[in-house]
């Protein structure tokens, strides 16, 4: 009779522990859903957010001689975008589109690396112009050297991505363990480019908060130096949103976690 007893009440234990595992995985979604909705809402804020700053208090936008200031304004803009925001969702893209197929994920990566690039180039073009009419000096600060590295890096990760991509499409199983041996490379080197982006906005936010507003109207606060702040706090959250979720191996597509499995297991 006890051994009955004790066969019965097994099926009831794991019961348990099927619903112990199912709310864990609810959990886990939660979170998952929690971080990607902050961090899809802060990479569109932040542009927006400079789009709002620079219309409301610096003018809004132009590429003439007569209206210099307004050319610049295409700098930040542009550079949030295309750093900060394009850079931003595709590096998260092999979270945020878990149930897509990976070459249709690859596909969105190389778009987004796509839209960020003209942005990064007329940015830069805005400014290196706008320095030239006004008679500065060009890559003298902080924030002109860590940008100038963060374009190189940038423009290199896209040539490497490019040429990659476009070997799977010509040869997919031929180049299947020289694309391997890029992955982590492209990835290290792609949260470097995402993170010296995020950077340079930060100290060119800096620069052009103390060179428009001037030191003493900086620290008292004002209405715009406040939006500026805000546009640099918003960068900082999207930085740690960010790193926290690619640090999350649950959050990985499934498929990815199995290949890292096998690859740990094989060394």
């Amino acid at each position: 009779m006890r051994q009955r007893y004790q066969l019965k009440q097994r099926p009831q234990r794991s019961r348990s522990y099927d619903s112990d595992d199912h709310e864990r995985g609810a959990c886990e979604w939660c979170e998952y859903a929690l971080v990607i909705t902050l961090a899809t809402v802060l990479l569109i804020g932040v542009s927006a957010l400079t789009i709002f700053w620079v219309f409301y208090y610096r003018g809004g936008y132009a590429w003439a001689d007569d209206t210099p200031d307004k050319q610049f304004n295409l700098h930040p803009t542009l550079m949030v975008a295309g750093f900060v925001t394009f850079c931003g969702f595709s590096v998260l893209l092999y979270r945020i589109c878990r149930c897509f197929r990976r070459i249709y994920v690859k596909l969105l990566h190389a778009i987004f690396h796509a839209l960020a690039f003209p942005c990064i180039v007329i940015g830069f073009l805005a400014v290196l112009d706008y320095h030239n009419k006004k008679g500065i000096n060009n890559f003298y600060s902080l924030h002109s050297w860590i940008g100038f590295v963060a374009m190189g890096l940038f423009g290199l990760q896209y040539a490497v991505g490019f040429f990659s991509f476009l070997l799977l499409l010509i040869c997919n199983k031929g180049t299947a363990g020289f694309r391997a041996s890029l992955v982590p490379i492209h990835a290290a080197f792609g949260i470097l480019t995402f993170v010296l982006g995020v950077a340079a906005c930060l100290t060119g936010l800096t620069e052009k908060a103390i060179f428009a507003l001037g030191a003493d109207r900086y620290s008292g606060l004002v209405d715009e130096g406040i939006i500026i702040n805000a546009i640099g706090v918003s960068m900082v959250a999207i930085l740690g949103v960010v790193m926290y979720i690619l640090s999350r191996e649950k959050f990985r597509p499934a498929e990815a976690r199995e290949r890292l499995t096998r690859t740990s297991v094989d060394l």
